[in-house]
C-alpha cells in the first residue's frame, strides 16, 4: 500500500492521509479500495467491470467528530445490505458532494439521479444501493462522515431526504460546498487546533443545510445561525485576503450587518477580525516565503499578493509575528534564489 503523508511540518497523528492504489499490483488494487471503503465509510459490497487494474485515490482529514473523506475511483455499484448493517453499523450519516460523475442512489424508499455538483445524504443503518455508471466516467466524491449521535434529534425528519438530490442553490449549501473543497484541498496546512474547530464548524453547517432540504428548521439552535453567519464570513476572508478592500467595515457592508454585530459574532474568539485578517494574510506570505517555486520573486510582490502593499509595514509585521525578517526566513526555509519561478497567480 502507498501511503503519502502531508508535507513535514504538517505531520501529526491527525493529519491527513493520502493513499493511491498506483503502486499496487493491478491484481490488487479491487481489494485494497474495498477495504478503504470499509474503514473509512462503512461496510459494503463493492463490484466494478475495471476491478482487475481498478484505479483510485482516497485522501482522509480527521477533525475531531467528523471526517472528510475525498474519493476518486472507477466506475463501480456498492451495495449496503441487511446482512452489512448487523454485522457492522458505525452509525453515521455520510454527507457526499458528487464531484465527478453523476451517481444512481437508493435509499430508505427514495431513488435518484444524483447531478455533478449537488449533494447527497445516506445513513449507514439503512440498507443502500450506489451505482456509478461505466458510461458516464470517473467518480470522484467528497464525503463528510457525521456521526449520528452529533446532529440534533431528528433522524426520523432527516430520513426524508435520504438519497435525494439536495441541490446547494442557498446561501448555506454554497458555503457547505465551499468548506467541503477548501477542507480537502488545504487539509494538509491544518493544525490540531483548527481542525476540530473546523469539525465543529462541520457539524453546524450540515445541519443548517439538512434543515433547509427537510423542513426541520428545529435543527438549528441559535447558536448555529451565529455559526454559520461565522462561516460565512470565514470563507469570504478566506477568498478575499489580497483585496485591499478586506476590513471589517466591508464585512459587516458585505453580509448586511452591523459593524458593532460583526465584532460580537467574533468576540469569544482569541482576536480580533482586523488580527485575524492581518494574521491569514501573514501565513499565507509565509508559505509562499517557504516555497522553493516562488523564490524567484521580490519579497515586496509576494507580500502584496497577500494585501501587504506597503514592504516596510508587511517587514515589521512579519518580524513581530514570526521573529524574523521575511529576508531572513525565506534564507532559513531554503528557498535561495531560484533561477526560474512559478506563476504567480492571486
Amino acid at each position: 500500500m502507498s501511503q503519502e503523508q502531508v508535507p513535514a511540518g504538517s505531520r501529526d497523528a491527525g493529519a491527513p492521509v493520502s493513499l493511491s492504489s498506483g503502486e499496487l499490483p493491478r491484481g490488487d488494487r479491487f481489494e485494497w479500495f474495498v477495504e478503504l471503503v470499509r474503514e473509512n465509510v462503512a461496510p459494503f459490497s463493492l463490484s466494478s467491470a475495471h476491478a482487475h487494474g481498478f484505479e483510485a485515490r482516497v485522501t482522509v482529514a480527521d477533525l475531531g467528530t467528523v471526517q472528510v473523506a475525498h474519493l476518486v475511483f472507477e466506475s463501480l455499484r456498492a451495495a449496503r445490505t441487511l446482512r452489512h448493517i448487523r454485522r457492522d453499523d458505525p452509525e453515521t450519516y455520510q454527507l457526499a458532494l458528487i464531484d465527478g460523475s453523476p451517481m444512481i442512489t437508493r435509499q430508505h424508499d427514495n431513488e435518484a439521479e444524483i447531478a455533478t455538483g449537488s449533494l447527497v445524504l445516506f445513513d449507514t443503518s439503512h440498507p443502500l444501493d450506489t451505482l456509478v455508471p461505466d458510461e458516464r466516467g470517473q467518480g470522484r466524491v467528497t464525503l463528510l462522515r457525521i456521526p449520528r449521535d452529533v446532529l440534533p434529534p431528528a433522524a426520523g425528519r432527516i430520513d426524508r431526504v435520504l438519497a435525494r438530490q439536495l441541490v446547494p442553490t442557498g446561501v448555506t449549501g454554497q458555503v457547505l460546498c465551499q468548506y467541503l473543497t477548501t477542507v480537502r484541498d488545504r487539509a494538509a496546512e491544518l493544525g490540531t487546533g483548527e481542525r476540530l474547530r473546523l469539525g465543529t464548524i462541520a457539524v453546524d453547517l450540515a445541519a443548517a443545510f439538512l434543515a433547509e432540504h427537510s423542513d426541520t428548521q428545529h435543527l438549528q439552535s441559535p447558536e448555529s445561525h451565529r455559526q454559520v453567519l461565522r462561516t460565512r464570513i470565514d470563507c469570504y476572508i478566506e477568498s478575499n485576503l489580497g483585496s485591499a478592500d478586506l476590513t471589517a467595515a466591508h464585512l459587516a457592508a458585505h453580509h448586511h450587518i452591523s459593524l458593532r454585530s460583526l465584532h460580537r459574532l467574533f468576540e469569544d474568539r482569541s482576536e480580533t477580525v482586523a488580527a485575524s485578517i492581518r494574521r491569514r494574510r501573514l501565513e499565507r506570505c509565509r508559505a509562499d516565503l517557504a516555497d522553493p517555486r516562488l523564490a524567484g520573486y521580490p519579497i515586496a510582490a509576494l507580500a502584496a499578493r497577500w494585501g501587504f502593499p506597503a514592504p516596510a509595514e508587511f517587514s515589521r509585521a512579519f518580524r513581530t509575528a514570526y521573529g524574523l525578517s521575511p529576508r531572513a526566513f525565506r534564507h532559513r526555509a531554503g528557498s535561495g534564489d531560484a533561477p526560474h519561478a512559478a506563476p504567480l497567480a492571486k
